[in-house]
């Protein structure tokens, strides 16, 4: 079936123009802590409302494998080398659309860093990271490549259990992932939306073992350990529309 024609699990329509790109996705590690929408604020647009689930907002991490980008007429050959990326985000609506906004997002790729972080402002950075696979684990260990008082780093480890669902509506983890669109900002206070579309998300249960996490020293985030939730993916190929200004 064409992506394109399934579409019944998207919280709002397809738009109306065409995709310019298709990337893919692949092997991801979602981990997410509640926090307080209250601490959360400072760091949120003014124009965009935190999205909350029984009155909580999340932080998440997510840690993922960039197998190609591909663009919409050039279909088989990629623009980037295969490339790491951890990204820490969390949940917003504008007018009522909900979507994903990012704090960071860790990638050792240059091109993608640099014309990511113009094209879409966000807020990319450079970053050492080291991403292997051995038998039904995932290592990974990385460390932001700019100066800081307390070194940005994530290390750990991550292994799927078989079972593959998909997740329900009105669940947790269906309000975690299933989100077709971004928001961004530059530094004029602009606000940017960059509407994706893919599959359902096919999740997995997953063992995590994160010995190092300071992604969060740049923000007044105190999450407990012991309440983090985590789901694995295989992945989708994601298709990606024009970023516009609203």
């Amino acid at each position: 079936m064409n992506v394109l024609n399934e579409t019944t699990h998207r919280p709002f329509s397809l738009p109306e123009k065409k995709w310019i790109m298709r990337q893919s996705w692949r092997n991801l590690l979602f981990t997410h802590w509640p926090i307080s929408p209250e601490v959360l604020r400072p760091y949120i647009p003014s124009q965009l409302q935190i999205d909350t689930y029984n009155d909580r907002a999340w932080i998440g991490v997510v840690v993922f494998v960039m197998e190609g980008i591909y663009h919409r007429y050039l279909p088989t050959i990629s623009l980037t080398p295969t490339f790491s990326e951890i990204n820490v985000r969390t949940y917003v609506r504008y007018n009522g659309k909900p979507g994903i906004y990012f704090l960071s997002l860790d990638v050792n790729d240059l091109a993608s860093y640099t014309i990511a972080k113009r094209w879409y402002h966000l807020p990319y950075s450079l970053a050492s990271i080291s991403y292997q696979q051995d038998g039904p684990t995932f290592h990974v260990k990385s460390i932001r490549k700019a100066k800081t008082n307390i070194p940005i780093e994530f290390k750990g480890s991550y292994s799927p259990n078989q079972d593959v669902f998909y997740a329900k509506k009105e669940t947790l983890e269906h309000w975690f992932i299933e989100r077709y669109c971004l928001y961004s900002n530059d530094k004029r206070g602009n606000m940017y939306c960059g509407d994706i579309h893919h599959r359902p998300w096919p999740l997995q249960t997953v063992n995590t073992n994160i010995s190092m996490n300071t992604l969060f020293s740049m923000f007044s985030f105190n999450v407990i350990e012991e309440n983090s939730l985590s789901y694995y993916s295989r992945g989708v190929d994601t298709l990606i529309w024009n970023i516009k200004k609203l």
